[in-house]
């Protein structure tokens, strides 16, 4: 099974720490999604399996009609062969999720939600700049759960300056008690070129704190595992049986196709992505040419990213799989460089595959780039 990945890259604000590819501007919308359409046929043998799921990410993809969303899928199902029960996702922030838009989203073929609340304080909300209040974020739920959806998950963010421990917990607390099945939660980072990075710069901010976000990773952890949630990847928690399909088949490294200005492609082989610029990629489609660039991975890039994306999730690395698909030299360089994480406790060995410690969760990135291999390892 494969998935499909549309970026809608359109947003009412620009939140102060986000990096990933959006405008404000919703001038282009009708050229935008007509390009989308037009990429989607263009690429329709791209994906030689049935799609398990569809997911609208962004930006913010409700700020788009329901008209213009179904139209999206429409051509997906026209051109794929789309399972049934496919897990349709999309991307949602609370203040668009008035009554009327959540009813007319009842009678689409979307079946989940992924709403962005961050944080349920008002104070927090204002200091990334988010769209949405206070009252939004909560209400936007219960409106969403009232229509009869099930499937949802919330992002929260902590590790930044305004949230306490006790606000954190707050908002924990929060989520459980709304019964949301799914919980995405990030750490706050500073990337470049956004405004919380030149706040920052300048002094006007104080930058993020480690040991703060250590902590309230712990109690997040703690939190939502005694309330039933398993910790299946380091960000996500979900009740069992409520495992968002589409990441976990990114993990899993299972193929998919993606759609719009930024999004990436994966077909076991290459890496493909679209230009990060809306003009360029209408004109491209206009001319019915591809705005992408692509590379074929390596074995070390690929053996790489499964070191990377499998030590994440509940269910680890395979030395097993390492052998069988990168062979038995590159599975001694990794076995050999798991040496001191098994001696620290940050990792455990049970039948040959490898998952992190509670411990070891700290530090997922730092211990997946000290396995990578590079080609002078060869």
């Amino acid at each position: 099974m494969a998935g499909i990945y549309l970026h809608i890259p359109f947003c009412k604000k620009a939140c102060h720490y986000c990096d990933f590819h959006f405008t404000t501007s919703l001038k282009y919308k009708n050229e935008l999604l007509h390009a989308m359409n037009t990429e989607l046929h263009l690429r329709k043998d791209y994906l030689k399996q049935d799609i398990e799921t569809i997911y609208f990410g962004g930006g913010t993809p409700s700020v788009i009609s329901t008209g213009e969303l179904e139209r999206l899928i429409n051509t997906s199902t026209s051109l794929f062969t789309v399972n049934p029960k496919a897990e349709i996702t999309m991307e949602a922030n609370p203040d668009d999720l008035d009554r009327q838009k959540v009813q007319e989203l009842r009678h689409t073929p979307v079946n989940r939600f992924s709403i962005g609340i961050q944080s349920f304080f008002e104070e927090d909300l204002l200091w990334m700049n988010r769209a949405h209040n206070a009252v939004e974020a909560e209400s936007s739920v219960k409106r969403v759960q009232d229509a009869g959806f099930e499937n949802i998950t919330v992002d929260l963010i902590y590790g930044y300056p305004l949230l306490t421990n006790e606000k954190w917990i707050s908002n924990i607390r929060k989520v459980i008690d709304l019964q949301i099945p799914h919980i995405s939660a990030y750490s706050m980072t500073v990337e470049p070129q956004t405004a919380l990075a030149s706040f920052i710069k300048k002094g006007k901010q104080a930058n993020m704190n480690d040991a703060q976000s250590a902590e309230q990773f712990l109690i997040l952890m703690d939190m939502l595992e005694e309330a039933g949630y398993e910790h299946y990847e380091i960000s996500n928690f979900a009740k069992p049986g409520s495992y968002s399909r589409h990441n976990s088949n990114y993990w899993k490294g299972v193929t998919y196709l993606g759609i719009g200005p930024s999004a990436h492609s994966f077909d076991g082989e290459s890496r493909q992505w679209n230009v990060a610029n809306n003009a360029k990629y209408i004109d491209a489609l206009l001319k019915n040419s591809l705005p992408s660039e692509w590379e074929v991975l390596s074995t070390e890039n690929k053996l790489n990213e499964y070191i990377m994306t499998s030590l994440r999730t509940i269910w680890g690395m395979s030395l097993s799989h390492i052998e069988r698909e990168f062979g038995s030299d590159h599975q001694k360089t990794v076995f050999e460089s798991l040496q001191q994480f098994l001696d620290k406790n940050w990792v455990i060995s049970k039948d040959n595959n490898i998952t992190l410690t509670r411990q070891g969760k700290l530090y997922a990135d730092h211990i997946a780039a000290e396995l990578f291999i590079t080609s002078e390892e060869d």
